[in-house]
């Protein structure tokens, strides 16, 4: 096993203004460091990993306001927050705490609200406690299938997904802890009035394929509070930063661009 270091585990590289990226549940930060590095020409970037994930040290309280706590103490003031998937909950709650240091916010794939609910899109609670219960059984395999179903249909499917399976071995799978808190986090937080109330610039880039988080999401978000910026990526499900590498780093560089302050 690989050692993991106390505290959380950041790198940082890029020059320009701070954007601050936070990964989604049962994953790291290398996942998405190659993308990351595309945005390194327009932002100094600061790659987290979450508390029990990758290479940062566990949290002994692993709920949303714990950890989006310990992420705005490793993290740069007044930088703009990337969250991907689980990360977005993470960032909307530093936004929510923490104001003062959060210059934008960019969800990608990521909603204030995960599960579905009678006035939300979103996914079911049923399906996120299989998913779980496969994850702690069965991690590698369960992940293979769920990134092989995010890069289905595309002409180099399988070589996406070997590239990003090697890249997940690359470090410990994440603390069982970890692992369950994150579900928590998944299945209970709402921040639907944090993302209604927020000041700030955002935008979220959403994949038309998404089974998580569905493209219907776009239309509720605006409803929801009409100075989100909203892109459905056409193609793309879960992992639009993988699959549609170039269109979603253009769609953030636009927003870095034009909110940059």
């Amino acid at each position: 096993m690989r050692r993991r270091t106390p505290g959380l585990h950041v790198e940082s590289f890029g020059i320009g203004r701070p954007l601050v990226m936070v990964h989604g549940w049962a994953m790291h930060s290398g996942l998405w460091r190659d993308f990351a590095a595309s945005l390194a020409e327009r932002a100094r970037v600061s790659l987290i990993d979450l508390p029990g994930h990758g290479k940062s040290g566990p949290l002994a309280d692993f709920s949303l306001p714990a950890v989006a706590a310990a992420l705005a103490e490793a993290a740069p003031p007044h930088a703009t927050w990337l969250g991907w998937s689980l990360g977005a909950l993470f960032a909307l709650e530093v936004a929510r705490q923490q104001p003062e240091r959060v210059a934008g916010l960019v969800l990608v794939a990521g909603s204030p609200r995960f599960v579905a609910a009678e006035d939300w899109p979103g996914v079911a609670a049923s399906a996120l406690e299989r998913v779980a219960a496969e994850m702690e059984t069965h991690y590698a395999a369960t992940l293979r299938r769920f990134i092989g179903l995010q890069t289905f249909g595309l002409e180099r499917a399988r070589t996406l997904t070997r590239h990003l399976t090697g890249q997940l071995a690359a470090r410990d799978p994440p603390d069982p802890r970890a692992l369950r808190g994150g579900l928590a986090v998944l299945q209970q937080a709402d921040l639907r009035d944090t993302l209604r109330h927020w000041s700030g610039p955002s935008l979220a880039l959403l994949g038309a394929h998404d089974r998580l988080v569905p493209p219907s999401v776009a239309p509720a978000l605006k409803r929801l509070a009409p100075r989100v910026e909203t892109r459905v990526l056409a193609g793309a499900a879960h992992l639009p930063f993988a699959t549609h590498p170039r269109e979603t780093a253009q769609a953030i560089a636009e927003f870095l661009c034009h909110h940059a302050r």
